[in-house]
């Protein structure tokens, strides 16, 4: 069998796409191959917020923001807390070359593409711990102009130009199931066609096989995803030390984010590492209209709601809504619960509660400058308004006793003490009402304000739980929400792929979630949010780059 093509490309993602842009502009012959239909084309990219992280640019200076790249590192190093076995070393290379990069050429590449951004920068993962820990020092997520479909459009639009110049072949409803290795060497694919299915983006499809298929090629790059749509398999590789994952978790991936290439490589002789490194959340709530199975929305809170626990109890600081996602998923996993609860107001609500993804956003999606100025408006933006009315998680009252009664009725189980929710508010309210207060959650609300951003659309005004003019009160019933996968597959500085014993894996190269974004693990333990489209945008273009290189 003769090579046809220089590289095969196994997914269509966002870092399968950025990957084949540099080949394919260098003049290299890609074939690109995705296991759904043409509808997905952009894999779970499409589906976000569009977020970036993004160091010292023109919006945060023009914000007051004071940002640098030792300061973006030192905050990238206390989040990941890399280990110091020597098994971190490719991940915190990746990650120094990553903050280099955002710091750096990212945003003027993008921006020579066509990309642009929301020009107020949003303060995600603020951490809340001493100078050396997790957290975002200052704000960096840069939401795109367009979200996640925004962000895409310069790839496909790359090719869709390489196509007609003919040096891309895309082959939809082809899935790779093993990889063909000659003499120690990846040299090709091989993979059921799957039968056709025009089923709308993400939606589940038939995986009825109709026919095989073998290429080979001079090299494979592995742009699969992660493992977030297979919850056996999550819950499988979740560290015991950290609890246990629910029996009953949402999706915010589509059920063919499956692990599949990542296994494939493995089975070739690839390494995989830190497989039990996860980036799930715990503010998800079922989706009134899902897409895919168990399809579940992230809410993206402000400061002020309160966090309980099943039994209404306060989470401990800081595992306050925003601070540190992933210490307040492992607090809920080793307690053991399937569930938390955010208790607000209809003031914050309206302030504070956006939801992440691309069609939960339609004014940032739609480039709508005039749905768009309805945020700085009093009240909820649309889609939030929407899914409060929609969604059976979200839980009204006028009092305490009527609330408490509500969270138990949802529930079933009887956990939620009124008398004790009520003190619990009221503890919190007479904190507000001091001005000051010693209450840590409400300090760092009022520091959050200094924030012009925060000021004016992100955080409301402190204002007392009980106050009706701010009522009614609200309830909201978070669960697990599965997403990222941040170990996977090994690899060097180039993005080729490693074996065990830590020498290259010849012909083979992997990129975006299948490689956790970069080295196996860029990452770390903990993320600072806006990494993981920039992992993909960074591991793509790095290994395209260097594969064109080493072709010549």
């Amino acid at each position: 069998m003769t090579n046809r093509h220089d590289v095969v490309v196994v997914g269509a993602g966002l870092a399968g796409l950025v990957a084949t842009a540099e080949l394919t502009a260098a003049g290299r012959r890609v074939l690109l191959l995705d296991a759904e239909n043409r509808r997905s084309l952009g894999g779970q990219a499409y589906w976000s917020f569009g977020g970036l992280f993004l160091v010292d640019t023109p919006e945060q200076r023009r914000l007051g923001v004071r940002d640098s790249a030792e300061l973006a590192l030192a905050d990238w190093l206390g989040s990941a807390q890399f280990s110091d076995d020597g098994s971190d070393r490719w991940g915190r290379a990746w990650a120094e070359g990553f903050v280099d990069f955002a710091a750096g050429e990212l945003r003027p590449w993008l921006h020579g593409l066509g990309v642009r951004w929301f020009p107020l920068v949003q303060w995600t993962e603020r951490g809340g711990y001493l100078a050396d820990g997790h957290g975002n020092s200052v704000p960096r997520f840069h939401i795109t102009w367009g979200t996640g479909p925004g962000v895409l459009e310069p790839f496909v639009r790359a090719l869709l130009d390489a196509r007609a110049a003919g040096l891309v072949e895309v082959r939809f409803r082809h899935r790779v199931t093993s990889l063909v290795t000659t003499d120690g060497r990846v040299t090709g694919v091989r993979g059921d066609v799957l039968a056709p299915d025009d089923a709308p983006r993400a939606e589940a499809t038939s995986r009825e096989v109709a026919g095989s298929f073998e290429e080979r090629a001079d090299a494979v790059v592995v742009a699969t995803g992660g493992i977030g749509g297979n919850h056996e398999l999550v819950r499988e590789l979740w560290p015991a030390s950290a609890g246990r994952l629910p029996d009953r978790m949402l999706s915010g991936v589509p059920a063919h984010v499956d692990g599949s290439g990542i296994e494939a490589a493995r089975t070739a002789g690839a390494a995989v590492v830190h497989e039990d490194r996860m980036w799930h959340y715990p503010e998800g709530v079922a989706d009134h209209s899902p897409v895919w199975p168990n399809h579940g929305i992230r809410i993206l809170p402000g400061p002020s709601s309160l966090w309980l626990d099943a039994d209404g109890h306060r989470l401990p600081v800081p595992l306050f809504p925003g601070f540190d996602c992933h210490g307040a998923l492992q607090h809920i996993t080793r307690r053991g619960d399937d569930h938390s609860w955010f208790v607000l107001d209809k003031t914050i609500m309206g302030a504070e509660f956006a939801l992440s993804g691309s069609e939960q956003n339609p004014d940032l999606t739609g480039r709508d400058v005039p749905l768009l100025l309805q945020r700085v408006l009093p009240g909820a933006v649309g889609p939030v308004e929407t899914f409060a009315k929609r969604s059976p998680e979200f839980v009204w009252a006028d009092t305490p006793a009527e609330l408490a009664a509500g969270m138990n009725a949802l529930t079933g189980e009887g956990r939620i003490d009124a008398g004790a929710l009520e003190h619990t508010i009221r503890e919190r309210d007479a904190q507000v009402a001091t001005g000051l207060g010693k209450d840590l959650q409400v300090t760092a609300t009022a520091m959050a304000r200094r924030y012009v951003v925060d000021k004016a659309i992100r955080v409301a005004k402190p204002h007392r739980l009980l106050d009706p003019e701010h009522g009614p009160l609200l309830a909201v019933r978070l669960s697990v929400l599965t997403r990222k996968t941040l170990g996977g597959l090994h690899t060097d500085l180039e993005g080729r792929a490693l074996r065990p014993d830590g020498e290259v894996l010849p012909g083979l190269w992997a990129v975006g979630e299948a490689a956790g974004f970069g080295g196996g693990g860029v990452h770390g333990h903990r993320a600072l949010e806006g990494t993981f489209l920039g992992g993909c945008l960074f591991s793509g273009r790095t290994a395209g780059r260097a594969l064109v290189e080493t072709l010549d």
